[in-house]
């Protein structure tokens, strides 16, 4: 019984140290399938890259990868009173039958994402602040904000464009009153959307939704597929060296053996039917103090106008009698 009992010990302990292993390759395993996904996704990218996702020039980042110009539309509210919640709705337009080209080659739909830049104090509207309608809304589209030093910028995605075409963002308007940094001012808001995937990955390589060009002159030698679907091209320049472009899977070649090709020459067709946009606009934090003396000041003016014309009345009839006689 002495030397069982340690071997049983140092079996359950040897077991438990495989099992740790197996666990421990298959989230390897999973992080490493999934990896380009998760680093594909802009607005995960955009937050662990940028502190601030909107540079000096305007530009906001996700231009950077996104490089295709599409247009989008931002509806907001001309004016909103302090401490009350509005929406900003980010529409993302683009032709349902659209298909995007995937990174294992195939094709398939776009998916859609948002930022929202709001002015300083402004934030994402809390839960019990929201109507039943917008907590609906909440539910089914997760919003979150940029980052802990940034709580004014919220971002939406990746989601299905089939679904998400309008992105709407609940906001908290701040108080002047409590909050001593704000003013009822007119204020700037910054707005970006994006439908289907960039040419370029994080780390700068191209996607296989990127154009690709000759980095020489000369003549194409050899187009070779490779095991993993990829493309091979080899160029002989004029000084008779040869140089290799290697283009991911997916792509679709408009050259071919022989033909001469200059330097940026593109080799491939542009399968890309997204692309990233920006709009700005602007909106008034009201002060309810203004809109009451306003209404007050208009109902004088208006009680006056009736006084005068009622006065106006009374000297007419007594003008009148005074004629009579």
């Amino acid at each position: 019984m002495m030397y069982i009992i340690p071997n049983i010990k140092f079996n359950n302990y040897i077991k438990k140290i495989i099992i740790s292993l197996i666990k421990l390759s298959a989230i390897v395993i999973i992080l490493l399938k999934f990896s380009n996904s998760i680093v594909n996704a802009y607005p995960i990218y955009a937050q662990q890259a940028y502190e601030n996702p909107r540079e000096a020039t305007g530009r906001i980042v996700c231009a950077n990868c996104h490089l295709a110009q599409k247009p989008i539309e931002l509806n907001i509210p001309k004016s909103v009173l302090p401490n009350s919640v509005f929406e900003a709705v980010v529409k993302i337009p683009y032709s349902d039958n659209a298909q995007q080209i995937l990174a294992n080659a195939n094709k398939g739909p776009l998916n859609v994402g948002a930022i929202l830049i709001l002015p300083e104090g402004f934030s994402l509207a809390p839960i019990s602040r929201l109507s039943e309608e917008q907590k609906a809304r909440a539910k089914i589209t997760p919003i979150q904000v940029y980052n802990n030093q940034h709580k004014n910028i919220l971002v939406a995605g990746p989601l299905p464009g089939d679904k998400y075409k309008e992105i709407s963002f609940p906001i908290l308007s701040p108080d002047p009153q409590s909050n001593k940094q704000t003013y009822f001012l007119k204020y700037p808001i910054y707005a970006g959307g994006n439908r289907g995937r960039g040419q370029l990955y994080p780390n700068g390589e191209k996607s296989n939704n990127a154009l690709y060009t000759s980095p020489v002159d000369g003549k194409i030698l050899q187009i070779n597929k490779e095991e993993n679907n990829s493309t091979k091209i080899v160029i002989e320049t004029n000084s008779n060296n040869t140089v290799t472009e290697k283009l991911p899977s997916g792509i679709e070649l408009i050259v071919k053996e022989g033909q001469i090709v200059k330097t940026d020459q593109v080799l491939n067709k542009d399968l890309n039917v997204g692309g990233f946009g920006q709009i700005e606009s602007e909106f008034v934090l009201q002060d309810p103090g203004r809109i009451k003396g306003m209404i007050l000041f208009f109902f004088s003016i208006t009680l006056t106008q009736i006084l005068l014309i009622l006065k106006k009345k009374q000297f007419e009839k007594v003008q009148a009698k005074q004629l009579n006689i």
